[in-house]
């Protein structure tokens, strides 16, 4: 059978194009012959479970250690109900054992205890049992919630002083989030535990990254070694800077690629192919995307977003700052500084999400109805009839998004979005700190010769709020900015008055002319 790029589940090296899963937890064979208890934690579809089961076929293929992987998932739907959970993931891990090891090294029959004692009660008699150390691989720890959480981890934290005679001699926690975050997944009330940790007895906590960009392209040679078929070097750099390495994007897009899009092998991969599946993707919102965007309503989710979509976050990047932490955990915003989402994907994901309201009432024709003679778009005829619509609906619907923060950028996005679609990009990046939305739209068409080309026209979106000065001069500069990285001549800067005392939205929305400070002739739309 022949490999294909894997979207679902744990990958197989016989199956998939895979990356060698000891590479991706190099640390861990080395804490574990220390003895220790350690986290291992990435968002999801990063390949935790693969890394998981790799380095137990390795332990138990040393000849040294008794290794076992389970998954906690199956308890999750018993919620508060610590006896049924705790007998659940007993047995998950049980019928785990008897499947990869011998009878010798597996676990006695488990004894009787009383609910919140059955894990540690059946670890003990196991290891005393077990002639070589116990290794435990606990997978999707953070699945189980509440009381049953908490008994778990202050069960794996009393018995670890007795190991490794009468205590497995090594457990690893996998799970979305940090240790440092399971009080939350407790409950959310950091008084539930009692101290700053159920499992303070951790040596270290592990994540597992992203692909780096020679990842990527072992990746993706292994597809060009199987079939034949090249990947020209522009694809291969759209596709790390798309994804940003991240595991089940990079391997959505070859897929795509490879498989719905389905260029014949014969044909080399290019940039075209790879901003086709990225568009599809974004479109479809697999399974992936859609655990991702069920995130954006989440109080800590969102107070972290809103500012960083609007362009306004301050926060220095502090670590120590929980909920920056948390939606680092999630993978929805990059793990160094300065503070921006993960990836183009997800920063498209995230604002058609947060725009579809708006967009669902947006009545903009199809992007023919601005298509000039020569194939170009009409932006100049766009933003008029932008600015009529949001004379007449721009405050009502505004008023109606999720983000309040953020919401007329969103209503213009979603305009925007709704005339490109099927022909083009509006390529997106938040200016953190500096209180500014910088757009790109993208157009392909047909140039000089009938040779392929690209319009490109950028826009800047500012807010004026109460108490602030008119944000013109500073947003002049910024587009300046802007448009000399791009390389264009020209732009146009939108500046929506948010102040309470601000005309009528009738008699504020109009368009000037304006001059950046290197002369640069730009279109201002007030809104």
């Amino acid at each position: 059978m022949k490999r294909r790029f894997n979207v679902a589940g744990p990958c197989r090296p016989d199956l998939h194009y895979m990356i060698p899963a000891e590479r991706r937890l190099p640390e861990a064979p080395g804490l574990v012959d220390q003895s220790s208890y350690f986290v291992v934690h990435a968002p999801r579809q990063t390949g935790k479970t693969t890394a998981l089961r790799g380095l137990a076929e390795r332990l138990n293929a040393s000849g040294r250690y008794a290794a076992v992987l389970f998954s906690c998932e199956a308890g999750e739907a018993w919620g508060e109900d610590i006896a049924s959970a705790e007998r659940t993931i007993v047995s998950e891990m049980l019928r785990n054992a008897a499947a990869v090891l011998p009878p010798e090294l597996g676990p006695p029959p488990p004894p009787s205890a009383p609910p919140g004692d059955l894990l540690g009660a059946t670890l003990s008699a196991w290891a005393q049992a077990c002639p070589r150390p116990l290794v435990l691989l606990v997978d999707e720890i953070d699945a189980l919630r509440g009381a049953s959480l908490i008994s778990v981890l202050r069960q794996l934290r009393a018995g670890f002083a007795n190991r490794p005679e009468r205590f497995p001699w090594s457990v690893i926690l996998c799970g979305l989030r940090d240790v440092r975050d399971y009080k939350a997944a407790s409950g959310g009330d950091p008084n539930r535990l009692g101290t700053s940790s159920p499992f303070n007895i951790k040596l270290e906590s592990l994540r597992l990254g992203a692909f780096t960009p020679a990842e990527v392209r072992e990746l993706y040679a292994q597809h060009t070694a199987d079939t034949g078929q090249p990947i020209t070097e522009a694809a291969l750099s759209r596709s790390l800077e798309v994804t940003g390495g991240q595991p089940w994007l990079v391997n959505a897009l070859g897929r795509e690629i490879t498989e719905k899009i389905a260029v014949p092998p014969a044909e080399p991969i290019t940039m075209e192919h790879v901003d086709q599946a990225k568009e599809r993707l974004i479109l479809a919102r697999a399974t992936h995307l859609d655990s991702l965007v069920h995130r954006l309503t989440e109080p800590r989710v969102r107070r972290v977003l809103e500012p960083v979509v609007a362009g306004t976050y301050e926060g220095g990047g502090d670590t120590y700052d929980d909920d920056l932490s948390y939606v680092r955990d999630l993978g929805l915003i990059a793990l160094d500084n300065p503070i921006r989402i993960a990836n183009p994907i997800y920063r498209e994901v995230i604002v058609r999400v947060l725009a579809s309201s708006a967009e669902a009432k947006v009545p903009a024709p199809p992007a023919r109805t601005f298509i000039q003679p020569d194939g170009r778009l009409d932006l100049s005829r766009i933003l008029r009839e932008f600015a009529d619509f949001w004379r007449e609906h721009g405050d009502v619907i505004a008023a109606g998004m999720p983000y309040h923060e953020v919401a007329p950028q969103l209503v213009l996005m979603a305009y925007l979005q709704r005339v490109v679609n099927g022909g083009g990009y509006v390529d997106r990046e938040y200016g953190v700190g500096r209180g500014r939305i910088d757009l790109l739209v993208r157009w392909p068409h047909a140039g000089e010769g009938g040779q392929r080309a690209t319009q490109r026209e950028a826009l800047e979106l500012k807010v004026w709020k109460d108490g602030a000065r008119d944000p013109l001069p500073k947003g002049l500069a910024q587009l300046d900015e802007y448009l000399q990285r791009l390389g264009l001549a020209t732009g146009v800067l939108v500046i929506f008055d948010r102040r309470a005392g601000a005309p009528s939205t009738e008699d504020r929305t109009r368009f000037e002319e304006a001059t950046t400070p290197s002369g640069r002739a730009v279109t201002v739309l007030r809104a």
